[in-house]
């Protein structure tokens, strides 16, 4: 507006209009965009859209060029009304208030895209928590099953007080299980309480059979993992690695930290046979999947036999302490 008024200034008292044009278009701009919103509500198409917003200020801008009539005869600059300057001239107020709808059609397309990407990544974080529910969801029969499966085979060995400590060894395990159901991530000090406890179920089933071996580097009970990490994993290490063997086993699991990397292994005798195929079984399956929705790129599973008849499950995560539960979501969106 201020370019467009230069030439003005050659004329008598061009400030004064200048200030009454500026004026106009500033109150004008509130109605213009109101409309401009009331035609993207009511679905128009952009050409029909277009039309509407150039008749709009094109009225606008002949009203302000009454207006300056009129001023201009209160000041004695004239002695009537021009009708045929009336529609002329126009660029003075019309121009900007064009430059207004477009510059307003911008900055509300850039709101709406933000918004709908906003929506998007919240979307996007819904779908992925609900799978990883489902997996969740998805260990906890499998869990039962097995476990109903070895106080059953303890009561027709006639050990029925190990079949009682073991079936109230479940209940505890499974309460507390339950108290994880709303978050994904728990310190590695819960996981740890929640893997001891099943080990205690398969302690009272295999005896002197399952050897154990755990350890934990300094300073990392408050690491967060994902919840349910280990017990799949011990599971399937007991269960197709140690428990088909008359002698038994021994499993070992290290967890260590370096270079911000949560470091687990979890080793365990096997026969070749049993660390190949389906031996892997649901629990490593579900695990290797919900590392994946949970992390992306940044991080590591590994499941392979190793010399000497063992089998090696390794995992490399990211080292987050409790503070910091929440950044993964927020790289993810």
């Amino acid at each position: 507006m201020a370019i467009m008024g230069v030439p003005d200034f050659g004329h008598e008292r061009p400030l004064i209009f200048r200030t009454l044009y500026l004026c106009t278009y500033l109150a004008w701009i509130a109605p213009t965009a109101g409309l401009q919103r009331h035609l993207w509500r009511r679905g128009l198409p952009w050409w029909g859209t277009v039309l509407a917003l150039l008749a709009a200020t094109y009225a606008m801008s002949v009203a302000n060029n009454l207006l300056g009539q009129t001023l201009s005869i209160r000041l004695a600059l004239r002695d009537s009304y021009n009708w045929n300057n009336l529609f002329a001239g126009l660029d003075g107020c019309w121009l900007p208030l064009i430059a207004f709808c477009a510059a307003h059609a911008v900055v509300a397309f850039n709101a709406a895209l933000g918004h709908e990407r906003s929506r998007a990544a919240e979307a996007l974080l819904m779908a992925r928590d609900a799978e990883l529910r489902a997996l969740r969801f998805q260990l906890q029969p499998h869990f039962l099953f097995n476990t109903l499966n070895a106080v059953s085979a303890l009561v027709a060995t006639g050990r029925e007080r190990d079949a009682n400590r073991m079936i109230a060894q479940l209940a505890d395990l499974l309460r507390a299980t339950l108290a994880t159901g709303h978050t994904h991530e728990h310190a590695l000090a819960d996981e740890l309480v929640l893997t001891e406890s099943y080990l205690e179920i398969e302690k009272a089933r295999l005896g002197e059979r399952l050897r154990i071996a755990i350890d934990i580097g300094p300073g990392l009970l408050d690491a967060q993992v994902p919840c349910l990490l280990l017990q799949p994993l011990v599971e399937n290490a007991v269960r197709h690695g140690i428990a088909p063997d008359a002698a038994g086993g021994a499993l070992a699991l290290a967890i260590s930290a370096a270079d911000g990397t949560l470091q687990l292994r979890l080793v365990n005798d096997a026969r070749v046979e049993a660390a190949r195929g389906e031996s892997l079984g649901v629990g490593i399956r579900n695990v290797a999947e919900r590392l994946k929705k949970l992390y992306g790129g940044a991080y590591r599973f590994t499941a392979r036999h190793v010399a000497g008849s063992r089998f090696e499950v390794a995992v490399d995560i990211p080292l987050r302490r409790a503070e910091a539960a929440g950044a993964i979501w927020v790289r993810a969106a």
